[in-house]
């Protein structure tokens, strides 16, 4: 079994936000993945989605652009991005996902041979330039999703099982300081850390990184050239 990753899809959820504005190299970028993961991932391989999945704004619209992801091999895992809109309830989406193969992450986990997958949105750090006083409520609010997820991972994990985090935001500032996010990995004992959200690679936020003994990954599609990251 391996683990992919993939974040920032940005699909169109029938929204009229076509990505090449952004750049050529956005130019049929989903077809571009989707090659890249039929030729990588088996049916049991695992591909985690963290976040900015649909442009939606509405669940319907989002469900034609994860339609556009069924029949591609393996498991899809997926948290909630900052422009995914069209997550609202958690209990509507699992029951209309395309099919089986679809796991949507909220203060919960899932479990698969030797492998915990928690995650949650998150939220921009203290000490990022975008920080503000009204964003402190926020954060912590998207701390406390993330101790209930890993509260649902102590009950299922099992001795030999690693722990794999999901997270949309950086988990830490340009610093890479601590955070309440990266200080409940740590004491919850997680293997790999997987985020997008940014879309530029530099030094403060480079592809792959370790902190405190986790290995941390930028997962951005623009970033990857529109290819799936192998994580193990």
């Amino acid at each position: 079994m391996k683990i992919f990753a993939v974040s920032d899809l940005h699909l169109p959820g029938n929204q009229q936000k076509p990505m090449d504005v952004f750049g050529g190299n956005w130019a049929g970028h989903f077809e571009k993945i989707k090659e890249d993961w039929r030729a990588r991932v088996g049916e049991e391989d695992i591909v985690l989605i963290a976040g900015d999945i649909s442009w939606a704004m509405a669940l319907p619209d989002a469900l034609d652009d994860l339609g556009g992801m069924r029949g591609l091999p393996g498991k899809k895992v997926f948290v909630r991005g900052n422009h995914d809109y069209w997550w609202s309830g958690i209990t509507a989406l699992r029951r209309s996902a395309p099919d089986g193969t679809f796991f949507f992450l909220q203060n919960d986990c899932v479990r698969f041979d030797g492998l915990v997958i928690c995650g949650s949105r998150g939220w921009v750090c203290p000490g990022c330039a975008e920080y503000k006083p009204e964003d402190e409520k926020i954060y912590r609010r998207e701390a406390e999703r993330f101790r209930l997820a890993f509260q649902a991972a102590a009950k299922v994990r099992r001795e030999g099982d690693r722990l794999l985090c999901m997270i949309h935001y950086p988990p830490f500032n340009a610093k890479r300081e601590d955070s309440l996010f990266t200080q409940m990995f740590e004491e919850n004992g997680a293997d790999t850390v997987v985020y997008g959200h940014i879309h530029r690679a530099a030094g403060a936020y480079p592809m792959e990184c370790e902190r405190g003994g986790i290995r941390y990954l930028l997962t951005s599609c623009d970033l990857l050239g529109f290819k799936l990251a192998e994580i193990y």
